[in-house]
């Protein structure tokens, strides 16, 4: 597209009739014009006859200031404003199904996140089935290989080459071992890397959760899965290193992304390969696996040194089918009894017969969430480490609002997790002045019949937002006991939650936006939660403001 020309709206004073003629409109910006060697044109008019020019190109911001400096200082001239060229407002109209991400109580706080990283200049590498064309990736792919080095698995007619598209994993009946049943393709590559860092606001489909990182893709899967030989050279490839007959990766990979495994322990294989990539600054991050059984017994779940991902369903709880137990460090949605996670797929069912999405279930669907906030990490501090990413996701993760024995620390909190790693909160709150996500971490316990602060320490200046995100989670019996309240600096309150005796559900997991326009940013701000009845205890076991 071309370069535009620069246009302004000049508004006269009522009584400048003489001056808003065309012949003396013409004049004023012909002399502001010449001032930064440019011409003007008189193109029409606007509201209240006010005149409509043109540059004949261009100005940078310098020019900008002196052309207007110039034509408003001439007589009867009002007010010059530039005559912006705007655009439709894009969407994601999927979005709204995409709950995993906005929802308070199976969900990871999305939107909060966005306020203070969408990923710009990290990179995810998706290691699975490859990709298909599709306007929610084509943008964010960067580059890849296919990894691949058996003809009848690649499905593409050879081996290792630098074609990473994803032709299809289907297979027969009978061609994945004996008796096994003909399956569709599956197109998990492309789903996997959607949830990580599909595009947001083009106008298609929904968002990833970093959607402003760039995308490597590394094939290893295809027709009845995949070889730990291939997997391995992928995983050194990603992250910047080495594989003989490989062209190097000249975009190393920050997180890897791995919802792939088996049965078995780790091979030394993969563990050589996860050490040189967090060796090389890069995080991998793992699939628990979907056999309903301890994680210690799949692979490479159980290779040390990963970020092990269980998956939680709608209402929070561990989903039916994920692996859990000691080797997990959290866990993240993955979709079941309520809905699965909607990301982007091929509707082919075999080979590549156009975009599409689907709402698939699975600790494949779970990894890709804790990967694109690992990516939102780095993009907020690229100089943060493997184990500081994982010290900020695990330390961070909410407490489960529902039953899921042996999911790690807990459920996945974007915004909770660039508080700790950017400076937006310590654990005890005091988030020193840096970040736009603000968080306290507890526990702090809740009284029976009293009440109790939980202070958090903000050094940001101005004034605060009329958007400001207030996020708590509670952990407390019968939530209808209590009352809510947030303080600012100075001494402005307003009541998040009112007591409610008919309430007798459990916690409080929820966000709300506050209008604190009127009152400064910078100080000590409060949660105050009071229980106002008794025989009911509970804590708070953290709470964050998103500015």
């Amino acid at each position: 597209m071309p370069e535009l020309p620069t246009r302004y709206v000049v508004t006269y004073a009522p009584k400048a009739s003489q001056q808003s003629s065309s012949g003396a409109a013409d004049a004023q910006a012909d002399q502001a014009a010449a001032s930064v060697d440019a011409e003007a044109t008189l193109v029409g008019r606007t509201v209240g006859d006010a005149a409509v020019i043109t540059l004949d190109r261009q100005l940078d911001d310098d020019e900008k200031a002196a052309f207007e400096a110039e034509l408003a200082a001439a007589d009867g001239v009002l007010r010059v404003e530039e005559d912006h060229l705007r655009t439709i407002a894009q969407t994601d109209p999927l979005a709204g199904q995409q709950w995993h991400y906005s929802e308070p109580t199976g969900g990871i706080g999305l939107s909060t996140a966005h306020g203070t990283s969408t990923g710009a200049g990290a990179t995810v590498a998706v290691i699975d089935t490859g990709i298909v064309s599709h306007p929610d990736l084509d943008a964010q792919v960067v580059g890849g290989y296919d990894f691949i080095s058996d003809s009848f698995v690649s499905r593409d007619g050879g081996g290792r080459d630098a074609d990473y598209a994803d032709p299809g994993d289907w297979s027969a009946a009978g061609e994945c071992g004996f008796l096994s049943s003909a399956r569709d393709s599956s197109w998990h590559g492309s789903h996997v890397a959607g949830t990580g860092a599909a595009i947001s606001g083009n106008g298609e489909g929904g968002l990833g959760v970093a959607p402003d990182a760039d995308v490597v893709v590394a094939r290893v899967l295809g027709r009845c899965g995949g070889y730990d030989s291939d997997i391995a050279a992928a995983i050194t490839w990603a992250a910047g290193g080495s594989v003989s007959g490989v062209p190097a990766n000249p975009n190393p990979a920050d997180v890897l992304n791995l919802s792939l495994g088996g049965s078995g322990s780790c091979p030394a294989t993969y563990q050589s390969a996860i050490d040189a990539a967090r060796a090389a600054g890069a995080t991998v991050v793992v699939a628990a696996g979907n056999s309903s059984t301890d994680a210690s017994g799949a692979t490479p779940a159980n290779c040390d040194g990963v970020v092990t991902v269980a998956a939680t369903n709608r209402d929070g709880g561990r989903a039916s089918y994920a692996n859990h137990g000691s080797v997990v460090e959290l866990a993240a949605p993955g979709g079941g009894a309520g809905g699965g996670v909607l990301s982007t797929v091929d509707v082919g069912a075999t080979s590549p017969a156009g975009p599409g999405y689907a709402q698939y279930n699975g600790t494949s669907m779970a990894t890709p969430h804790v990967a694109g906030v690992a990516a939102l990490l780095y993009a907020d501090d690229p100089a943060i480490t493997p184990a500081e990413v994982s010290d900020a996701l695990v330390s961070s993760a909410r407490a489960f609002p529902a039953s899921c024995s042996g999911c790690g620390a807990g459920i996945l909190d974007a915004p909770g997790a660039l508080g700790l790693s950017g400076g937006g909160g310590d654990g005890g709150g005091d988030d020193g002045g840096s970040g736009d996500v603000v968080t306290f971490t507890g526990p702090l316990a809740i009284p029976d019949a009293g009440s109790v602060d939980a202070p958090l320490q903000v050094d940001r200046a101005g004034t605060a937002p009329a958007d400001l995100e207030v996020s708590v989670d509670i952990a407390h019996t019968y939530r209808g006991d209590l009352r809510i309240t947030l303080i600012a600096p100075g001494g402005a309150s307003v009541e998040l939650k009112a007591p409610s005796a008919g309430d007798s559900a459990d916690d409080v997991v929820q966000t709300w936006t506050v209008d604190a326009s009127s009152v400064a940013a910078a100080g000590t701000w409060t949660l105050r939660v009071a229980d106002v009845y008794r025989q009911d205890t509970g804590t708070i076991a953290s709470w964050s403001l998103g500015f």
